[in-house]
């Protein structure tokens, strides 16, 4: 989301914020203990993943492995054993190693063919469950090219692209899953999703009602489906009226009279952030990215975002919403607005499915950092003892946070990820993106690749304020 710059109540902020979260955190050595009552605690702490949020492939159905007890006769059946007992036994490297090393000459008898794509895919579902599907997508890929027409390994193939959100999920791949899984209710819902992304509602609608029809033996994905269908039925009611313009790499709907200065400036505004941003992060998206612009009683109406919020991206739909109140008559706000939100849109075509691994503060923190939002740093803003909020408590989402709560979360995002960024290095943060990618905690995340504890990177990111000072 992003939060206007609201620079007027900056400075007061501090004691306001005394007595709304009881956070008293000076400038010492270590991190003080919480010594707010429990009531404000909950308030702030991280709270369960939304129900909209993308579950996990293990969540929404049982693993497919497909069962290779008994090697059917062949010249090569020891050699199909041995890779069997390999990849049963988590001796994943070597399995793999195996596997690539076939001769083709083995691989053109259509008998050990099939055996082969078996066995690939019954190594990418152990890969899966020890490392993501982020691991295990290139042994789902290599199993559907020796057996396209096997259900379970087209099935897990296409579950891996969707949670890597891998632009190779196309409708095309989606049909063929239906064709051979009729009765699945998985690749119904996900072209659904794919559909309604790339503005094809009505196909959308279609393939939501196929879900449901087939999702009754799936607890996880009925959760889901419901989720899922009332935004999209909401937003779909809220969209239709709207008229829209597209761009290479954007689709713009705006909610009111059509307006082609205001299609022009968003356009130009989004395909210059699409370059700069690009270039900054080394990433682009998969696919083109949809922008939402409401009115201001649309906007609250439809996202429920916090009324401090003026724009934010939205992960279940893949969409960029933001009131257009104003908008032409401040250019800046809405420039900072758009390249706000389309950072966030770009973190999560990066990270997929794992994006809700990433940690808030940081997820802002790169947007503010990126984008090139225009706020003061923390320092210069909280005068005297500085009161913060532990980032561990800024994990999670910020959207019941008081609206002063709200700013100094901003600005402690923008601190810290400068700070992360100037002492580490963009190399180090596009690690720690990938560590999240492969679902790591925060903890073990910034131990695995900046080589300091959690505990150490707040208290070396608190101590940056007192040398500025001494």
């Amino acid at each position: 989301m992003y939060r206007r710059n609201i620079t007027h109540i900056l400075v007061p902020m501090g004691s306001v914020l005394a007595l709304v979260i009881g956070y008293h955190l000076f400038l010492k050595p270590s991190i003080p203990r919480i010594s707010a009552p429990p009531e404000v605690i909950e308030a702030i702490a991280p709270p369960p993943p939304p129900p909209t949020a993308t579950p996990r492939v293990a969540e929404t159905m049982p693993m497919r492995a497909i069962d290779l007890t008994v090697i059917p006769n062949s010249p090569h059946d020891k050699l199909f054993e041995t890779i069997r007992d390999n990849i049963e036994k988590r001796n994943l490297p070597l399995a793999e190693t195996q596997l690539t090393g076939l001769p083709q000459a083995l691989l053109d008898h259509p008998q050990a063919k099939l055996i082969a794509a078996v066995l690939w895919n019954n190594l990418g579902l152990q890969q899966e469950r020890l490392h993501g599907t982020q691991v295990s997508v290139n042994a789902f890929k290599k199993a559907a090219i020796l057996d396209d027409s096997n259900p379970v390994i087209l099935m897990n193939l296409v579950h891996a692209y969707w949670e890597q959100r891998d632009p190779a999920l196309n409708p095309s791949l989606l049909g063929q899953l239906i064709r051979l899984a009729p009765e699945e209710p998985f690749p119904h819902l996900a072209l659904a999703e794919l559909l309604h992304e790339q503005g094809h509602s009505t196909e959308a609608a279609q393939h939501l009602a196929h879900a449901a029809d087939r999702v009754k033996k799936d607890p996880a994905l009925q959760s889901y489906l419901a989720a899922v269908t009332q935004k999209l039925h909401h937003m779909e009611s809220v969209e239709s009226r709207m008229a829209t313009r597209n761009s290479t790499h954007f689709m713009v709907k705006f909610d009111g009279a059509e307006d082609h200065g205001t299609w022009i400036t968003v356009l130009e505004i989004l395909e210059d952030a699409y370059r700069d941003i690009g270039q900054k992060f080394g990433h682009f998206p998969s696919k083109p990215i949809m922008v939402v612009l409401h009115t201001q009683e649309s906007f609250q109406g439809t996202t429920g975002s916090p009324a401090w919020a003026d724009g934010l991206y939205d992960p279940t739909l893949g969409r960029i919403q933001i009131p257009t109140q104003g908008a032409m008559t401040n250019t800046k706000w809405l420039t900072n607005v758009l390249r706000h939100e389309y950072v966030h849109a770009l973190l999560h075509d990066s990270l997929g499915s794992s994006s809700g691994a990433l940690p808030t503060w940081l997820n802002e923190g790169l947007a503010m950092q990126w984008a090139g939002d225009d706020w003061p740093e923390l320092d210069q803003a909280m005068r005297g003892n500085v009161t913060v909020i532990p980032l561990s408590y800024l994990e999670g989402s910020w959207g019941t946070l008081p609206a002063d709560a709200a700013t100094l979360a901003y600005l402690e995002a923008n601190s810290a990820t400068r700070y992360l960024i100037e002492r580490w290095g963009m190399t180090q943060v596009n690690e720690l993106l990938k560590a999240f990618k492969a679902r790591a905690s925060v903890p073990t995340a910034i131990q695995n690749k900046l080589f300091v504890s959690y505990e150490q990177f707040h208290q070396q990111w608190l101590d940056s304020f007192r040398q500025k000072h001494s």
